[in-house]
């Protein structure tokens, strides 16, 4: 959690003096599911992201200095520079992308767990997704096929309260000011509540409990490589900042973003441990450091790195 915290961290302040290429979107406050998800993975498992997907990338093992170099859009990087934030992939730990259409990464998943099936293999597919993403056809194609053949996939919902600009709101649902939304965008309170139309299980997490995240996440894994078939997981989680680095945020006030960010996962971890004795505040800073001091190792390879000569915008293309 603390290497993904430090690297979007270094990451927005890059962007934000220019140094960056394309659009960047960060998933600081959301830092406990890809870490309690992917400390069940092994490289051969497979993953597929959304466009906020730099998280899923770290957790799943790519390396950072790559992973840098890819968002400078150098040659160097993981993807040769081409890819960018919003569809960094690293096939050699089985993280098969992130993806800039919303919904898109549901069936790159299910025939990545078909494909586990045909093989024989005990390994697993995970699908991050957001709240979003859950009311595309997609998704409801991807369910519907991955409990039918009882695929090894799950389906991970990262709810942080916002879909872009529009906000979770189910019907009747009020928001962290009281305010009831006028236009409900969801069927219902609790979308891991769909998984029972398509016979699977669906579990409700605290997205912001690294803990919860583990355990829920590994019971699930645990079901799918024993041939127990798929799971939908609401992680419930909140968007510290904006849709995209840049964004005004008009759309949410101040003060919801302030009283959500009191639970983000890191300071909460970092609590129970001390409270615990399983870790010293130096012990804790120490950690702070070491990621801070490889993401500053990152940046300085991917600002060495060349930059990406003409004649490449003519390779690795298909026609």
């Amino acid at each position: 959690m603390t290497r993904i915290r430090a690297f979007e961290t270094r990451v927005e302040r890059l962007f934000l003096d220019g140094k960056l290429p394309g659009f960047v979107h960060l998933s600081i406050g959301e830092e406990a599911i890809p870490a309690g998800v992917c400390a069940h993975l092994t490289k051969t498992d497979y993953l597929t992201s959304t466009h906020r997907g730099h998280g899923h990338t770290i957790a799943k093992g790519a390396p950072i200095n790559l992973m840098m170099a890819e968002i400078f859009g150098k040659p160097t990087g993981v993807c040769k520079g081409k890819g960018g934030s919003m569809h960094i992939a690293d096939f050699s730990v089985g993280m098969l992308g992130a993806n800039g259409v919303v919904g898109g990464g549901f069936n790159i998943a299910v025939g990545a767990a078909l494909s586990i099936r045909l093989q024989g293999r005990h390994d697993v597919a995970v699908c991050f997704f957001g709240d979003g993403a859950s009311n595309r056809g997609t998704f409801h194609e991807a369910l519907n096929m991955a409990a039918a053949w009882q695929l090894p996939v799950i389906f991970a919902c990262e709810n942080n309260g916002y879909a872009s600009t529009t906000p979770f709101s189910p019907a009747g649902k009020t928001d962290l000011l009281g305010q009831t939304a006028p236009w409900p965008v969801h069927s219902t309170s609790d979308l891991a509540r769909r998984a029972a139309g398509y016979n699977m299980p669906g579990t409700v997490v605290d997205g912001n409990d690294v803990l919860a995240v583990y355990h829920a996440a590994g019971q699930a894994i645990a079901r799918a490589r024993q041939g127990g078939g798929p799971t939908l997981l609401e992680f419930r989680t909140y968007r510290a900042k904006g849709h995209f680095i840049g964004d005004p945020e008009k759309y949410r006030a101040r003060q919801e973003v302030e009283e959500s960010f009191r639970s983000e996962p890191i300071g909460r971890f970092r609590q129970v441990l001390l409270e615990a004795a399983l870790a010293t505040e130096k012990e804790l800073d120490d950690i702070a450091k070491a990621a801070n001091d490889e993401v500053e190792a990152a940046v300085q390879y991917a600002e060495a790195s060349p930059d990406p000569e003409p004649q490449a915008a003519f390779e690795d293309v298909y026609a």
